[in-house]
């Protein structure tokens, strides 16, 4: 199986101009190991996030975080098609870390609670689950607290017709920062293309978020993904999709958020009126009035750099045949 070692990260930007690291048939199953959000620097509750110890990842701009793997060259792939990537396994490190860094977070400058504005560091541990590994496993908080690991990948996508854009800042059509709960284990990313051989990007996993990334940071790991592709030719999408076992997902990054959630919303009302033949009218009260319809909010940072990301989730039980 084709493999991208740890090693060979070097990518802090969506580069259509790089070499491609690996290239790969439709359908051929490799594996990409990737970095934590700050290159590993951080490894025990004594490495404090602070200016120092960042050194030059933070001194330059954008900031030097989530190096990514990659790209990754699909055979047949090519501009105006669409990329399907199938999240097959993500197996994460054994620890992560969560870490409040001074002068980032919504809170980073509240009187009332000013320890929020110190460098602290908070070690994750990972225990394998049933399978054996830490694709299902558990994340230990402390000895009182615990939860079911939710592996996925932060950063992932294909570089546009032109314009460079940072791993940590970037967020467009077809690739971003997005740091959605959805592009996990057993998900279809579609990505729309617009090189020779999609050109694929990919890092930042995190073990497990909590809704909106509250405090800028979540459980930030290395990992092992094994992943798969598919080119679907000459299909147009406007944004990233995703596709799950039982339910579609239309996201968008935009702010304000109410813009960012109206956009996901009408993309996910094309998705449905396009390829599962649902009427607009339909379309557009089913929205509304189906109870199992959901808006998630996947990151919503208090910082300049970022827009917000939305995914609008509709069951596939109440799609019809398509």
């Amino acid at each position: 199986m084709e493999h991208i070692s740890r090693e060979m990260i070097k990518s802090f930007v969506f580069d259509p101009t790089k070499k491609p690291l690996l290239r790969v048939r439709e359908g051929e199953r490799f594996v990409v190991e990737t970095e934590d959000n700050i290159s590993g620097i951080v490894r025990s509750e004594r490495d404090l996030p602070t200016d120092e110890r960042l050194g030059g990842i933070s001194e330059v701009f954008p900031p030097r975080h989530n190096p990514m793997s990659g790209p990754v060259y699909v055979e047949k792939a090519s501009r105006g098609d669409t990329l399907e990537v199938t999240i097959e396994k993500i197996v994460v490190d054994e620890q992560g870390a969560c870490c409040i860094y001074p002068g980032i977070g919504p809170l980073s400058d509240s009187k009332r609670w000013p320890k929020l504005s110190e460098a602290y560091t908070k070690i994750i541990r990972h225990e394998p689950g049933p399978s054996g590994d830490t694709s299902d496993g558990r994340a230990v908080y402390d000895d009182a607290i615990s939860w079911d690991l939710h592996p996925f990948i932060g950063t992932i996508g294909i570089p546009p017709d032109y314009e460079l854009h940072s791993s940590v800042y970037g967020q467009g059509p077809s690739f971003g920062n997005w740091d959605c709960r959805d592009i996990a284990q057993g998900s279809k990313l579609l990505l729309p293309c617009f090189h020779d051989g999609a050109l694929l990007y990919m890092g930042d996993v995190h073990a497990s978020q909590g809704d909106t990334e509250w405090m800028g940071t979540a459980d930030e790991v290395r990992a092992e993904v094994t992943l798969s592709c598919r080119v679907l030719k000459g299909v147009h999408i406007p944004y990233a999709r995703i596709v799950k076992d039982d339910s579609i997902i239309a996201l968008c990054s935009d702010k304000p958020l109410e813009e960012a959630v109206k956009r996901a919303v009408v993309y996910l009302m094309e998705w449905m009126i396009d390829e599962y033949r649902v009427s607009q009218r339909d379309a557009y009260i089913l929205i509304s009035a189906n109870p199992h319809f959901r808006v998630h909010v996947y990151q919503m940072l208090k910082t300049p750099g970022l827009s917000y990301t939305v995914g609008a989730e509709y069951p596939k039980r109440f799609l019809g045949s398509g």
